[in-house]
């Protein structure tokens, strides 16, 4: 398995610290409100490498943490006279149900700001207790990026900008410009506040992770994780300061490789709030079903930033279409052992870099080869077989694949035109039994009309939306 890290900026063999486990720790959302397309495509990119390595027989511990303490949150709060429990507790169940929508499997660790308040302080503590951090008058508390030598490293960029290091307003009792908060003290009568040694209040956005790091894995002398990652935009500062304060309260790197994803556009702008199209999932899951929206994010290496567009996403679809149709093909049956070319090909696309590009176009390979092959002898069962293992190791893999053909050709269809198709198949059913055949045909006359094609089984009737 080869990785690019972020930080090196090359492509590296990966060699975990412990032999054969991987332990990866991705970034989370921030639950004031509801997930949106850049959400998603970090938590695909992050599927597939756990995909991957687990496919490719290590043990695999995933931690995604929720971001459920924010001035955001705290806003919402305000806006809403709901409690902070009640707001994030409601966007996580949002979050979680809609990443299953897309076929992405649950953290192993699933952290939360509020749960982490012990090690939070504790990490805090260590760091103030090595003159590595400082309480200012107001009850703040800073790292001092001066003590860090390797400040700096991570993202090869160190900013002066306060509100972008610390998300607090500027201070002039900072020691440095790049000073950032480890901690934020309440002011006045705020009353979401928590009780340290140092004041009352609460933790500050970068300091949750590199505590929840330390709390839920054990790493090694070096390392902390093998692998830490997220968006392109949480390189810097998130990441390099997390790395700061991981490194000056342990003695060791936070972790051993970082991989980031691209980011996401929308007709080829940025998406983000500020624009005012930011293009929510919710909304997007809506009208595209979750494992098409799935092959869609994951058709661009995640490395890439992507180019959200109606047009492509149904260019995609029409790629996904093809599988299905193949497994309509050769269904129904029972799978026997997956080709070994095949399944060895799509590791080592998988294994470089999660080459997505390569494994789709091995996908299409085996698809065009197999249909040529059925048109020859439509009746080999054993071809039939390893083409239902190829597909069900696909689904392993990448996540897609494992609908019933039929009912994949039924997404977009209304709940009033399938009850309509479905009482129509019935008076079919019935005809037929009757030798009515004139009924019969006529029933399925109006179904062709209505872009409805069917097909008689030993299970019985089976329809789909051409």
């Amino acid at each position: 398995m080869y990785i690019y890290d972020s930080v090196k900026k090359t492509k590296l063999p990966f060699e975990p610290i412990n032999k054969g486990e991987a332990s990866i720790y991705i970034c989370g959302p921030t639950v004031y409100d509801d997930a949106h397309l850049g959400h998603a495509r970090s938590s695909l990119a992050f599927d597939l490498l756990s995909r991957t390595l687990k496919a490719l027989k290590y043990k695999v511990t995933m931690g995604k943490n929720f971001t459920d303490i924010d001035d955001k949150i705290i806003k919402k709060v305000e806006e809403t006279g709901k409690s902070m429990a009640e707001i994030t507790s409601y966007y996580i169940a949002r979050y979680i149900e809609e990443m299953s929508a897309l076929g992405v499997q649950r953290a192993d660790i699933e952290p939360k700001a509020t749960e982490s308040l012990e090690a939070i302080e504790n990490m805090i503590q260590k760091l103030i207790d090595k003159d590595i951090a400082y309480v200012i008058s107001t009850g703040d508390v800073y790292f001092d990026t001066s003590k860090d030598e390797h400040y700096g490293d991570i993202s090869h960029q160190v900013g002066n900008d306060d509100d972008n290091q610390s998300r607090v307003a500027h201070t002039s009792e900072k020691r440095n410009p790049k000073d950032f908060a480890l901690w934020k003290a309440c002011k006045g009568d705020e009353d979401i506040c928590f009780d340290t040694a140092f004041s009352s209040g609460r933790p500050g956005w970068h300091i949750e992770c590199s505590a929840m790091i330390e709390k839920h894995f054990k790493g090694s002398d070096e390392y902390s994780i093998d692998i830490h990652g997220g968006g392109a935009d949480l390189l810097f500062p998130h990441h390099e300061n997390e790395a700061a304060q991981s490194r000056c309260a342990t003695g060791h790197e936070l972790a051993k490789y970082w991989m980031h994803n691209g980011f996401v556009q929308i007709d080829g702008e940025k998406m983000s709030k500020s624009l005012g199209n930011s293009f929510f999932l919710g909304d997007a899951l809506k009208i595209y079903d979750g494992e098409v929206l799935r092959y869609y994010l994951n058709s661009v290496h995640y490395r890439n930033d992507f180019n959200f567009s109606e047009e492509e996403l149904q260019t995609s679809k029409k790629r996904l279409d093809k599988l299905y149709r193949l497994k309509k093909r050769v269904s129904p049956g029972k799978g026997s052992a997956a080709n070994k070319t095949f399944k060895q090909s799509l590791l080592d696309a998988m294994g470089d870099d999660l080459n997505i590009s390569i494994a789709l176009a091995v996908i299409d390979d085996m698809l065009a080869n197999t249909n040529d092959a059925l048109d020859v002898n439509p009746k080999d069962k054993a071809l039939k077989k390893e083409t239902l293992a190829n597909i069900a190791f696909i689904d392993t893999l990448l996540g897609f694949g494992a609908k019933e053909p039929f009912s994949y050709f039924q997404i977009g269809v209304d709940e009033a035109l399938k009850e309509k198709i479905e009482n129509l198949l019935t008076e079919r059913t019935t005809a037929k039994k009757e030798k009515n055949f004139e009924r019969s045909d006529t029933i399925r006359d109006a179904l062709i009309a209505e872009g409805i094609s069917i097909m008689d089984t030993a299970d019985g009737t089976l329809w789909e939306k051409t």
